[in-house]
């Protein structure tokens, strides 16, 4: 059967094609966002990863599609409900690189806790050693809010009550089993977390629930001097409340491997095409994120979290088996409705 895979890492298509052995399998070195290339749309199953971007429209311009494979587990950036009604089976990696990601929101918190990187670039560009600068803080003995304890959650639990931290969390489905094994504290809401953290840290998935749950609102009522940590999804946090609060001093700082409008970061000229219509929110938000790019506080990666080899073997090899799974009508991962 024919397979299009888009814009696999480097290396991922010998793993790809070694897995899908007897199976037309076609590499694009670019992901889709506006349409499929005319010359693949005969594929049955097709594998994106977040880059790319599935619309219905494009959903309908492949005939003879069945399977949707996504690398990732987010799956905003599919209509996963229009391929659902057509009968296409939309698959994803619910579990991968939990400690990764875990170890990524810690290494900010780091670098943001003893002012690593601005110490870093400031002897890098003048040779400045004015250590009475980069005076910072330590972890132990501070609280840290985990909001979201599926796998990566509980890797960071892990991993702060290594540094001496103390844990409290929220969660919609509390595992009060994990609790008492680990000795932290539910609270019975994002904003009970955000009043008692030193830090808080993300770990819940994109929806419309959870859309801006870190806003002008909750970030008032936050302890002062709170740092934010997202390795999740952009849009858990208002990017414009988020600037503000930082601007304002009620924020310390924050580190973002996620944010609203990535790509408009990276393809500002996207913003300026003709045929794309951009709302006063997208360019106030974009706004903020270059603010925050400028503000010696806030750390900003581009979606890295999840880049180790490990995570990334992990996927692939996931990802293979869904679509194998799925081209043969025994359907596994699939996108929750």
């Amino acid at each position: 059967m024919k397979i299009l895979y888009c814009a696999p890492y480097e290396g991922e298509r010998d793993i790809a094609e070694q897995a899908l052995e007897g199976h037309d399998v076609l590499f694009t070195d670019q992901p889709v966002r506006t349409e499929i290339p005319e010359e693949h749309r005969d594929a049955e199953a097709l594998s994106v990863f977040v880059d790319s971007v599935v619309t219905k429209e494009m959903i309908d311009s492949m005939p003879n599609l069945k399977v949707i494979a996504l690398r990732s587990t987010g799956f905003d950036h599919v209509d996963h409900a229009h391929a659902r009604e057509k009968g296409i089976t939309v698959s994803y990696v619910p579990h991968y690189g939990s400690q990764t990601v875990a170890e990524y929101a810690f290494a900010l918190m780091l670098a943001l806790s003893r002012k690593a990187y601005a110490a870093y670039d400031a002897l890098r560009s003048d040779g400045s050693r004015d250590v009475k600068k980069y005076e910072g803080f330590d972890l132990k003995g501070k609280t840290l809010g985990v909001i979201g304890t599926g796998a990566i959650g509980r890797h960071s639990v892990s991993i702060a009550q290594g540094f001496g931290m103390k844990v409290i969390a929220y969660d919609l489905y509390p595992n009060e089993e994990f609790a008492a094994e680990s000795d932290i504290v539910y609270k019975e809401s994002v904003q009970e977390v955000l009043a008692e953290s030193d830090i808080v840290t993300l770990h819940v998935p994109s929806s419309p629930e959870n859309h801006h749950m870190i806003n002008a609102e909750s970030l008032a009522g936050a302890k002062k001097g709170i740092y934010v940590i997202n390795t999740a999804r952009g849009d858990l946090v208002d990017t414009v409340a988020l600037t503000q609060a930082i601007q304002s001093g009620q924020v310390a700082g924050a580190g973002l491997d996620v944010y609203e409008g990535e790509k408009f970061i990276t393809d500002e000229m996207e913003l300026l095409a003709q045929d794309v219509e951009i709302g006063e929110a997208v360019w106030r938000s974009f706004a903020a994120e270059h603010a925050l790019l400028d503000m010696p506080n806030v750390i900003v990666t581009p979606h890295v979290a999840f880049n180790s080899v490990e995570a990334k073997k992990e996927i692939t090899d996931t990802t293979t088996d869904n679509i194998l799974k799925g081209l043969g009508e025994e359907a596994q991962n699939e996108v929750p409705h």
